[in-house]
């Protein structure tokens, strides 16, 4: 360490701030020297002694603020892994789980009870019908309005139309408002479930709405968050995708004879077996009196089963982005629907692009009543 200097004139300029008087004599100069020597010596040691007083200070200072920062670090570690730990081990209930059967298609049992003298009409008689009513999709992929023409049967004659674009054109025809009827009712629940979430209390009409809707939907122990996940819509595209997919088009047996437009299984109810299944199979394909039966069981499906949990996580996601339902995306989750898993996936969104599905997809089934119309 360098010392400055302290000349005499510093220390006389001192001494007369303090009402000292100072000649310049050869005493003066004499002591001058003695004072100057003498102040050196006292920097000197105040100096050393600071050197050896401060120096074990800063020493322990630096070592405890090494100590404190690793031992911060070391706990803060410590303290972010028993957090996840915690998260693990107590983690909130989980959403979309379990599955109350016992009411899941009560209300599409009720179409069995409709009458016995349910009308098939032909394909001419159809075809006709969509004219005199001037309902084309050519007019609805640009308009987006679909006339609610509801039709209980396939015309028998889907296979002797041997023009494939006219085969599915009258195909997708009858199908599209039976779905958009079907997701529109969703709606309406759905516009229903968010008014009663957002109220501090609820009228017991709305809480015994709310009881028959967790039975509809499978939903076990009244958990809101997972009513909100099932009841949700099914993209208008995949589902035609699947119908037609599911029936080549509306000519299968199944969807001829028991109007099955998704070729879902049953153990137990009334189905059609297989032709090519094993003597010694149990399922068989579900049969319904009418085609919209057919579709609403088909929803119905994808939005409880568990099998399909993943497809309704993903459709929950674009719902809280707010981002409209993407079909191809969707598809992806259906792997499971089908034995032949991903080639099954690969399929429909084959039959999706090919036919430019995805234009139905925001069009809207012109009023019947009242209430439908806000939906438009």
């Amino acid at each position: 360490m360098i010392s400055k200097k302290i000349k005499f004139s510093d220390i006389s300029k001192y001494l007369k701030k303090k009402g000292f008087v100072i000649k310049k004599d050869v005493k003066a100069k004499n002591l001058g020297k003695d004072f100057n020597s003498l102040s050196k010596t006292l920097l000197s040691s105040l100096i050393i002694i600071s050197i050896f007083f401060i120096t074990p200070i800063f020493k322990k200072f630096f070592e405890e603020k090494s100590l404190y920062s690793k031992d911060f670090e070391n706990n803060s570690k410590n303290k972010f892994e028993k957090v996840l730990d915690n998260v693990n081990a107590n983690k909130l209930p989980k959403v979309d789980e379990g599955l109350s059967e016992k009411y899941l298609f009560e209300d599409v049992l009720q179409f069995e009870d409709l009458p016995n003298d349910v009308v098939r009409l032909s394909a001419n008689t159809i075809q006709q019908l969509f004219k005199d009513t001037n309902y084309n999709l050519k007019d609805v992929r640009i308009k987006k309005l679909v006339k609610p023409v509801s039709l209980s049967l396939l015309p028998q004659e889907m296979k002797l139309i041997e023009n494939t674009k006219k085969r599915k054109e009258l195909f997708i025809q009858i199908i599209l408002p039976l779905i958009i009827k079907e997701n529109n009712y969703i709606k309406l629940d759905r516009i229903r479930l968010f008014s009663i979430l957002n109220k501090n209390k609820n009228t017991n009409a709305e809480k015994n709405w709310l009881g028959k809707k967790f039975k509809q939907y499978g939903v076990v122990n009244q958990d809101l968050s997972t009513l909100k996940i099932r009841m949700d819509e099914i993209p208008v595209s995949m589902a035609i995708a699947q119908a037609a997919k599911e029936t080549g088009w509306g000519t299968s047996r199944f969807a001829q004879e028991g109007n099955a437009l998704f070729g879902q299984w049953t153990w137990s109810g009334d189905g059609i077996k297989p032709a090519g299944a094993e003597d010694d199979s149990t399922h068989k394909v579900m049969k319904f009196k009418v085609l919209q039966a057919s579709v609403k069981a088909y929803q119905r499906n994808l939005n409880t089963h568990s099998s399909y949990k993943k497809f309704r996580s993903a459709r929950a996601d674009f719902r809280d982005k707010k981002k409209p339902l993407d079909s191809l995306i969707l598809s992806s989750y259906l792997d499971k629907y089908a034995e032949t898993g991903k080639e099954y996936v690969k399929i429909l969104q084959q039959i999706i692009n090919q036919n430019d599905l995805i234009d139905f997809d925001d069009a809207k089934l012109l009023p019947s009543n009242m209430e439908l119309e806000s939906l438009i």
